[in-house]
């Protein structure tokens, strides 16, 4: 766990690094292409172009960061919404509701991402609109399964009989309960958001040149692959390691919160 966090906090630092106004991600430098790691004053080394992949590598966590954030944030907002109706109100509402988060579920959720941000085009607005309309759904269903449980439990029967409105019954009586799921669905999310924008990126569908994306480094290494293996290997760890720290915190959430899971005294 300490490890992960770690490499969260390293993300972190180093999205916040990749702001500073000193850096220059897309400087070229003709007389330094491909330079090695550790040479020619470049920490990790120089691309085709002779930019520094250190800087870009820094640009390009900030640009992970800022899709992963926001689009995890509008998924959990409006799966969390469309859960809680469908799972409360019930009748009518949950039939139509389910039914659609039944057709998004036939299709894979990165092929659906894919046909969106093509045919919105590219660019970093129209990447978060794609993940959060692909990952609004697992939300959805996780929301909708905990209120059916919950909704008829005695303090909302309670609150129900002493005049509550159903939306302060949803804000004050139900979500704050569910509050332990939906945080590990989020971590899973981040990960997922992660990959999927540098899927995006690789793809030509996300972030554009002259930005720097993790995908689009390694779009950009893959045809230099035997020239200059760094090229994919830098962002593709660093992009590893990400991910895998998000999971594996998704995992530790999951166990400390999750009370069935508790050995008992």
């Amino acid at each position: 766990m300490r490890g992960s966090l770690l490499l969260i906090l390293v993300w972190l630092l180093m999205a916040a690094a990749g702001q500073l106004p000193a850096l220059e991600p897309n400087r070229i430098a003709l007389a330094h292409l491909f330079a090695p790691p550790l040479q020619d004053g470049y920490l990790l080394g120089s691309d085709a172009l002779g930019r520094s992949l250190a800087e870009r590598l820094l640009s390009g966590a900030g640009i992970s960061l800022l899709v992963a954030g926001v689009s995890v944030l509008l998924s959990c907002f409006i799966g969390t919404l469309v859960g809680m109706l469908a799972g409360y109100l019930g009748g009518a509402w949950d039939r139509v509701i389910s039914r659609l988060i039944e057709i998004f579920l036939a299709f894979p959720g990165l092929l659906l991402a894919i046909a969106l941000a093509a045919f919105l085009g590219p660019g970093i607005d129209n990447v978060v609109i794609a993940l959060s309309a692909m990952g609004w759904v697992g939300y959805a269903r996780l929301v909708r399964n905990q209120t059916l449980s919950l909704r008829h439990r005695e303090h909302v029967m309670a609150a129900l009989a002493l005049g509550r409105t159903t939306p302060d019954i949803m804000r004050l009586h139900l979500l704050p309960l569910m509050l332990a799921p939906i945080l590990v669905e989020a971590s899973y999310g981040v990960a997922s958001a992660v990959i999927a924008e540098a899927g995006l990126s690789f793809l030509g569908l996300g972030v554009q040149p002259p930005q720097a994306s993790w995908g689009s480094m390694i779009r950009e290494g893959v045809r230099y692959l035997l020239v200059a293996p760094h090229l994919v290997l830098v962002p593709g760890i660093v992009l590893s390691l990400v991910v895998l720290a998000a999971n594996l915190v998704g995992d530790r959430l999951r166990d400390r919160l999750d009370v069935t899971s508790r050995s008992r005294p």
